[in-house]
């Protein structure tokens, strides 16, 4: 039996670290690992005969470190970013007075360069250490990575000025040189670009350090969304307990203002719940006696009593934690490959170093020039930017739907939304509420009144569990006349005794009743008092959900096993022309089949059980969050809203989605692409490649942050 585990992963500096731990795992027998960068997480599947400390092992001995997921102390995460600015602060206090020098010959005094050699060593020996430490580890693992890169540039640069100070004539009182954004030419000394590329490089670090941690802002403001604390109800007694030790079954007490403490049903009490920080959706949600309740949702109104039905792990928040975690765990298509070759890139670029100093000596020129194209080629291709284009983009965004209460269970369902320009929709549920409700009461005898003939109906379906006979029983009120002799016959029918009467509601509608509304008869003693008739309310919100699914170029289709009249009225209210009516629920997959068949990208939106086959089939499944576990694990994204409208932002912000990951990409390699030929050319000073490599990192975690101003439409 295969099960899932996590491991943090520390020590990883750039993608090709994270490269080659997934490759060492996804070598162990039966295991299908991926490492993420970004969160700094592994995530295997694996059999059930290898345990995590099997797995933590492996990536010990690659070189890093590995542990089962803790809970992060916040002061200890703040601890490792402070250390890393003060390593940078400290760095760029002494730099600034080498890159100034270098730059400015009219303030080269005599033995400036001895002056620079003390400032920039601090630089290059503690500011760097992190960059060396983590090049050595991996090369006795016969790695390398971006560090390896860095540490081979700066200390290249570094040991070139103090061969050209101590055993060339660098070191000469009155020795000057001019700044140049290329090579130079004749004795000169790179301790400006050992000491910027440094102190540009913990520059990047630190930024994209605080960039990430705002990436993963809104997958922890959902961890935290939870009750800490909860008043349990015992024996008429209240104490106050950590939400960690309630169980299911236990009473707790939710005061206006708290926080619903987990999942539960209504004992007593009725008031509003704001729901908005789960779902959202900014309208209260009504509840009493008898309906469920989500954890982390907020008490608006009054007191109320609730059974806990969910703790831990299975409540609706913890699942949606869950969900948005796995998918920041994904990788695209595009990122793969990307991921291929930040696995290769580093000991080409080694290679390239080698060649272009090979090269340059070659054709005659200086040694200095040699020198400084090489240094440029190892310092300005490393691959960081590739392997944060993905990750940061995903964490943005799938913390942000989970903010909108849009669950998006992986990469591949982004990469899907491009693709699809049908849209399924089913009817009940989805388009409609789902909720019979009364629509009209028309008497045949003139005497009987509407109130009259609902309060005998009333009383025989108030004893009823059917949909209908639920919507007539609440329709009718409270203070109904009892029934006895109570029978329920499936496909006609309930009727019952009602003072004294036998009051029969089955299945019938007058001779001018509309088609679109399912109707019933009302009978006393074999005489027929009159109908009702019962519709499932359009969601208020799906004309407008239908037209922005348009916009976005998406066909929709309304699916229903309702009578073709019912499903034409509803699909005219919201403005669908396609339309499949009496389809039985396996008849949903074929639709969707049939679609396929014809060449069409399908979406399936759904909520039920009877919806999971096709939100399986279809390309891209989205359940609505008020639906079953059943239909919510067949999909692809998750509406935690129930709300139509949020179909139209779940495929807008996928789509946004991917288009900044492949963005960040298009740059990454862009970058490299552009930038290594004029490395290898000379035509970049060492110190400029470093900055424009630590921009390149920070764009692509800056360029993913835009989605966190995501808006809905």
């Amino acid at each position: 039996m295969e099960r899932v585990i996590e491991l943090e992963i520390g020590g990883m500096t750039c993608a090709a670290c994270a490269n080659r731990i997934e490759k060492k795992l996804n070598r162990m027998d039966g295991v299908v690992a991926t490492v993420n960068y970004a969160t700094e997480k592994a995530r295997a599947t694996v059999p059930a005969t290898i345990q995590a400390a099997d797995l933590i092992a492996v990536v010990e001995r690659t070189g890093y470190t590995a542990a089962e997921p803790t809970p992060m102390d916040e002061p200890s995460v703040e601890a490792r970013r402070d250390a890393l600015r003060d390593r940078l602060l400290i760095s760029a206090v002494l730099s600034v007075p080498v890159i100034v020098l270098a730059m400015v010959p009219a303030w080269q005094f005599d033995y400036w360069q001895w002056l620079s050699l003390t400032l920039a060593a601090p630089v290059v020996v503690y500011g760097g250490w992190p960059f060396h430490r983590s090049a050595f580890v991996n090369l006795r693992h016969g790695a390398a990575t971006m560090d390896t890169l860095v540490s081979m540039g700066t200390l290249a640069a570094f040991g070139w000025s103090i061969w050209a100070l101590f055993w060339g004539d660098a070191g000469m009182p009155g020795m000057t040189h001019p700044f140049s954004l290329t090579a130079r030419e004749g004795d000169a000394i790179y301790l400006e670009a050992a000491a910027g590329v440094t102190t540009f490089l913990l520059a990047g670090r630190y930024l994209e350090a605080r960039a990430k941690r705002h990436a993963g802002d809104a997958l922890r403001a959902l961890l935290d969304l939870g009750a800490k604390h909860v008043t349990v109800v015992e024996g008429g007694s209240e104490r106050v307990v950590p939400a960690g030790d309630l169980t299911v079954g236990a009473l707790f007490l939710v005061r206006p203002g708290e926080k619903v403490a987990t999942d539960g049903v209504v004992v007593e009490g009725a008031s509003a719940l704001d729901v908005s920080l789960l779902t959202g959706e900014s309208v209260p949600v009504e509840v009493r006696p008898g309906d469920p309740v989500t954890g982390a949702t907020i008490n608006a109104g009054g007191r109320l009593v609730v059974r806990a039905t969910r703790v831990g792990a299975d409540t609706q928040l913890a699942q949606m934690a869950r969900l948005v975690e796995e998918a920041q765990n994904g990788k695209a298509a595009v990122q793969r490959l990307a991921d291929r070759i930040s696995g290769v890139f580093v000991p080409v670029v080694i290679a390239l170093a080698v060649g272009t100093l090979g090269f340059w000596l070659g054709t005659g020129e200086g040694a200095t020039s040699a020198f400084t194209a090489a240094v440029a080629v190892l310092i300005i291709a490393c691959p960081c930017a590739l392997g944060l284009a993905t990750p940061t983009a995903l964490l943005v965004g799938t913390g942000r739907g989970a903010q909108m209460g849009i669950l998006i269970r992986g990469v591949e369902a982004l990469e899907s939304t491009r693709k699809i320009d049908t849209i399924v929709l089913d009817k009940t549920g989805t388009v409609t509420t789902g909720q019979m409700s009364v629509s009209s009461v028309v008497p045949a005898d003139p005497a009987v009144t509407d109130a009259e003939l609902l309060r005998l109906a009333g009383a025989v379906e108030a004893a009823s569990e059917h949909p209908i006979g639920r919507a007539i029983a609440e329709k009718a009120g409270a203070g109904l006349p009892t029934v006895s002799d109570f029978r329920a016959t499936a496909g006609v029918g309930v009727q019952g005794i009602v003072e004294g009467r036998r009051i029969e509601v089955t299945t019938g509608a007058p001779d001018d009743a509309d088609d679109a509304a399912t109707w019933v008869s009302v009978s006393a003693d074999g005489q027929t008092l009159g109908w009702v008739a019962l519709s499932d309310t359009v969601r208020p919100t799906s004309a407008a959900a239908v037209a922005g699914l348009r916009r976005l170029g998406l066909t929709p289709m309304l699916v229903t096993g309702d009578s073709a009249a019912v499903a034409a009225h509803v699909a005219a209210d919201v403005g669908i022309t396609e339309v499949e009516a009496g389809v039985l629920p396996a008849g949903k997959v074929d639709v969707v089949k049939q679609l396929q068949a014809r060449g069409r990208s399908v979406a399936m939106v759904g909520d039920g059980v009877n919806d999971a086959a096709a939100l399986a089939q279809a390309d891209l499944g989205l359940a609505m969050g008020a639906g079953t576990d059943v239909a919510i694990q067949a999909s692809d994204l998750t509406l935690v809203r129930g709300d139509l409208t949020a179909a139209v932002d779940a495929v807008r912000l996928s789509r946004r989605t991917l288009g900044i990951i492949r963005g960040n990409l298009f740059w990454a390699f862009a970058y490299n692409v552009a930038g290594l030929p004029l490395a290898a050319a000379g035509l970049l000073n060492p110190m400029i490649a470093g900055a424009a490599m630590a921009f390149s990192s920070v764009f692509v975690v800056l360029n993913s942050l835009r989605l966190r101003g995501f808006k809905a439409a």
